[in-house]
């Protein structure tokens, strides 16, 4: 089951760091803020759009990317290890 640590929430930003086991998905859901990823480790995660669209995430350690907000998707891991990543939201 994926988890998710809120290690910031003050009112401007949203500081959450999630980890995804093998086999595991955040289930479809939408960014109501832009938002920042900083990925902790280097793998492939495949989004699903809501209209069904597939797309492959490459990630690299530390090569953040931005969202804006409206996006909906859900986040899968199909690989054979953990992927990990800070999600930065901007709450104002």
């Amino acid at each position: 089951m994926p988890s998710s640590e809120t290690q910031i929430d003050n009112g401007v930003f949203r500081v959450t760091k999630w980890t995804i086991p093998p086999g595991d998905e955040i289930p479809m859901h939408v960014h109501d803020y832009d938002y920042v990823v900083v990925p902790l480790v280097s793998d492939t995660m495949h989004a699903t759009n809501a209209d069904g669209s597939e797309l492959d995430v490459d990630l690299r350690i530390g090569q953040s990317y931005a969202r804006p907000a409206g996006v909906e998707h859900s986040i899968a891991n199909r690989g054979t290890a953990t992927i990990i990543f800070v999600e930065t939201e901007k709450l104002t």
